[in-house]
C-alpha cells in the first residue's frame, strides 16, 4: 500500500524568470551536478520552471515561446526533473500566470489597461517592469494551453505552483463585456473590483481542476492570493505558501502574522524566504547565516515547512555559496524533523484580523495587526489569528484590535462565546461604529460619545493595572474614543485630556500640549470577563513602540487570563511558542527564539550574530507530570519541577532557538 504523503520540509524554489537578451541559457547545465547540488543542500523538494515572467518555456516544445536563447536540443526542465526524482527529490513545476512579458509584446490586447487606458505595469513606460495581463481575454485559454502541454510531458506532475495571481481589475473591451454580461457596472471601481474576484475564482477553479483530473496526488498552489480569502478559497489550495522575504519588503512580523491564520485550515503550510541579501534576483547577494537560520527556525517553531528561494544562473548552474548556505541551514532542520512531524500548534488566544483590502499591497499588513503580533510575541503568549467565521470555542481570550467590524451575527457569537466562560479585548472602534458614536457589541459595557476632539491625550493607570507602570499620565499619540462606563463595568484607568488641542495660532512648547487633568471619560473598563481600551493602542505600538501600551495590553489580560500556558522570563526580543505531538510519544514542545533582527541599513532588518543567553526560567502548564524534560535535538534530561500543574525549569543556554521537550 502507497504510504500517505507527507508534504517536505526542506524545499527550494528555484525562480529561473531569464530575459530574451540572455544568449547562452543552460548552456553549462549538468542534470547529475545540479540534483547532487540540491542533495548535498538536504533540500526534499525542489521547485523547477516551466515558464517564467518572460513568458518563455524551458521544456522540449514547438511552441514559440521556447527561450530563444535556451540551448539547443536542451530540455532544461525536464532534465531538471528526471534528476530530481532520481534523488528522491520532489520536482514541483512552476507557471507563471498574470505575468508573461512574451504574451504582451505579441498580444498587447491581452494586456489588463487601467481607467485612462493605460496599460496595468509594474513601472513607467520606459521603466523595466512586468506587464500583467488580463485574464478575461483569451490569453487564458493561451495560458491553459501551455498547462496542459506541461501536464501531458511530466505526467504524472508533483505539483504545479500558479505564480502572480491576485484579482485584477480592467478595462480592456473582453473585461467590460463579460461584466455587463453579468450586470455590473463597468464604471463602478467597486463592480470592476468584485468581477475581478469572480473571475480569479473561475480561472483558479478550472486550472485547480485541470491539475488534479490529470495528476489527482499532485499539490497545486495558487501564489499572490490574499492569505485574508483563505476560508473562501482553501478548497482550491492543497498547501499554503507564505511567500515573506524579510529583507525583500516583507518584514520580519509578515510571517508571523499570517502563518497564525493559515494553519487554522488543515492544509500543510510554509514559509517562503530565500537566500538573497534583499528580494527576488539579487543575483551576488547573499543572506548570513545567522538570518536564515533564525527565519527558518521561526518557520519550525511555528509548525510550518520551509522553502527558501534562490534563483538559478541563466547558464544552469547552482551558486555553490548559496547551496552551502542553503545545506548548513537545511542539515539543522533535518537534525529536528523527528520534533517536528505531526506536530500542531496550542493556542488561547484568537487574536481577529484587521479587514482585508484586496487591493492592498501584499507584502504589507496594517498597523493594528503588527502592533497586535508584535506585542503578543513579545509577551510570549501563544495565539492564533482569527476571523468571524472561525471557531472560536477553544480559545480562553479573543482579542479585537483597534478596527475590527462587528456585525449582529458576530455581535451574538461573541455573546455566546463570553456565556460558555470566555474573555474579550476590544479596542478602539472594535464593537463600535467607525465614528465612535454607537456601541454595537453590548458586552462591552461602555457608552460612547463620538472620537475625541484632542489629536492627543494622555492616560491615567489605575491601582488594578498599574503593574510595573510609571506613576505618571502616559501620553497616548493617537485620537481615542471618548467612552463613560455603564453600570457595572469598572473603569481600569482614565483619560487625561490636554489643555487644548495644538494648532498653528495655538500651541505650547515643541510637542503635544501637556496634560491638564482627569477627565470624565474612560481610558481602560472591565465589565467582567470583556475589557476595553479607549484608544487603537495595537497600532499605537506599532507606529510609537511605547512600552507602556503593552505594560497596559499584558496588565489587562492577567486580569482576564490569569495562569497562561507558558510564562518565560527572557528579553522582550525572546519568541516562545509551544507544539504538541501525539505520535511517535506524546510529547509538547516549547520553542524559544533568541535572535533579535536590527536595522542594519534603511528598510532593512537583517540578523547577523547570534549571542547565546544562559538560565532561561519558563513554566509550562500541563495536566500530568512529564516523565522526562530535555533539549532537543539530543535526550539528555534536564532538571526541572512540577508543582500545581506547572512544570518549572532552567533552560541552560538558548542560542538562537532553542527546543525544550516535555515527553
Amino acid at each position: 500500500m502507497k504510504p500517505p504523503f507527507a508534504f517536505p520540509f526542506r524545499q527550494v524554489h528555484l525562480d529561473f524568470h531569464t530575459g530574451p537578451a540572455v544568449p547562452d541559457v543552460g548552456c553549462d547545465f549538468d542534470a547529475r551536478q545540479f540534483a547532487r547540488a540540491m542533495k548535498d543542500a538536504c533540500a526534499n523538494s525542489v521547485t523547477v520552471f516551466a515558464k517564467c515572467h518572460h513568458g518563455h518555456l524551458y521544456y522540449d516544445t514547438k511552441r514559440p515561446e521556447r527561450h530563444p536563447g535556451l540551448k539547443a536540443g536542451l530540455n532544461l526542465l525536464g532534465e531538471q526533473v528526471e534528476a530530481l526524482h532520481r534523488q528522491g527529490i520532489r520536482a514541483p513545476i512552476y507557471l507563471s500566470v498574470q505575468c508573461d512579458e512574451y504574451a504582451a509584446n505579441t498580444h498587447p490586447e491581452w494586456v489588463a489597461r487601467k481607467p485612462d487606458g493605460g496599460q496595468v505595469k509594474g513601472g513607467g513606460v520606459f521603466d523595466p517592469g512586468w506587464q500583467i495581463l488580463d485574464m478575461s481575454t483569451p490569453y487564458q485559454e493561451y495560458l491553459a494551453e501551455q498547462a496542459r502541454e506541461v501536464l501531458k510531458l511530466f505526467h504524472p506532475v508533483d505539483g504545479i505552483f500558479f505564480d502572480m495571481c491576485w484579482d485584477q481589475p480592467s478595462t480592456t473591451k473582453c473585461f467590460l463585456e463579460q461584466m455587463r454580461a453579468g450586470g455590473a457596472d463597468p464604471r463602478s471601481e467597486q463592480d470592476r473590483q468584485k468581477y475581478s474576484h469572480e473571475l480569479a475564482l473561475a480561472y483558479v477553479n478550472r486550472f485547480h481542476g485541470m491539475v488534479r483530473q490529470s495528476s489527482p496526488d499532485a499539490t497545486v498552489y495558487f501564489n499572490s492570493r490574499p492569505l485574508g480569502n483563505l476560508a473562501e478559497e482553501i478548497r482550491y489550495q492543497e498547501q499554503v505558501e507564505i511567500e515573506a522575504l524579510p529583507t525583500g519588503g516583507w518584514g520580519y512580523i509578515y510571517f508571523a502574522k499570517n502563518v497564525r491564520f493559515a494553519r487554522n485550515f488543515n492544509k500543510p503550510y510554509l514559509g517562503m524566504t530565500a537566500r538573497f541579501h534583499k528580494s527576488w534576483a539579487d543575483f551576488g547577494g547573499l543572506k548570513p547565516y545567522p538570518a536564515l537560520e533564525y527565519e527558518t527556525s521561526q518557520m519550525m517553531a511555528l509548525g510550518a515547512r520551509c522553502s527558501i528561494g534562490d534563483q538559478l544562473h541563466p547558464r544552469g548552474v547552482p551558486d555553490p555559496a548559496a547551496y552551502e548556505l542553503i545545506g548548513k541551514v537545511y542539515k539543522r532542520v533535518a537534525e529536528r524533523e523527528p520534533w517536528l512531524l505531526g506536530a500542531t500548534q496550542v493556542s488561547e488566544i484568537g487574536l481577529f484580523q484587521a479587514p482585508v483590502d484586496p487591493r492592498g499591497d501584499i507584502t504589507r499588513i496594517s498597523g493594528a495587526d503588527e502592533g497586535a503580533t508584535r506585542l503578543l510575541m513579545q509577551l510570549k503568549l501563544q495565539f492564533d489569528v482569527v476571523d468571524a467565521a472561525s471557531d472560536l470555542s477553544g480559545y480562553r481570550l479573543l482579542i479585537l484590535p483597534d478596527a475590527v467590524p462587528v456585525n449582529a451575527a458576530l455581535a451574538r457569537k461573541l455573546g455566546a462565546y463570553v456565556r460558555a466562560g470566555g474573555a474579550v479585548l476590544a479596542s478602539g472602534t472594535s464593537g463600535l461604529n467607525p465614528a465612535g458614536t454607537r456601541s454595537l457589541l453590548p458586552i462591552l459595557g461602555i457608552s460612547p460619545h463620538g472620537m475625541s476632539p484632542f489629536t492627543t491625550t494622555y492616560v491615567r493607570f489605575g491601582a488594578q493595572i498599574d503593574r510595573d507602570v510609571p506613576n505618571t499620565e502616559h501620553v497616548v499619540y493617537d485620537p481615542g474614543v471618548r467612552v463613560t462606563a455603564r453600570p457595572g463595568t469598572q473603569v481600569l484607568a482614565r483619560v487625561v485630556e490636554p489643555y487644548f488641542e495644538r494648532a498653528w495660532d495655538h500651541f505650547s512648547s515643541h510637542a503635544q500640549t501637556p496634560p491638564d487633568k482627569v477627565s470624565k471619560y474612560a481610558a481602560a473598563t472591565r465589565n467582567g470577563a470583556v475589557a476595553y481600551v479607549n484608544f487603537p493602542v495595537f497600532g499605537a505600538f506599532a507606529r510609537h513602540g511605547n512600552y507602556t501600551y503593552r505594560l497596559l495590553v499584558r496588565n489587562l489580560i492577567a486580569l482576564l487570563m490569569p495562569q497562561p500556558l507558558l510564562t518565560v522570563e527572557g528579553p522582550t526580543g525572546m519568541e516562545a511558542t509551544i507544539m504538541r505531538q501525539q505520535t511517535p510519544k506524546r510529547r509538547t514542545i516549547v520553542h524559544l527564539l533568541q535572535y533579535c533582527p536590527e536595522g542594519r541599513a534603511a528598510n532593512l532588518d537583517l540578523v547577523e550574530d547570534i549571542v547565546p543567553i544562559f538560565k532561561v526560567p519558563i513554566s509550562l502548564k500541563l495536566d500530568r507530570r512529564p516523565s522526562r524534560v530535555y533539549l532537543a535535538p539530543g535526550s539528555a534530561k534536564t532538571p526541572f519541577t512540577y508543582k500545581k500543574g506547572r512544570a518549572s525549569l532552567l533552560v541552560p543556554e538558548v542560542r538562537g532557538h532553542a527546543m525544550v521537550v516535555f515527553e
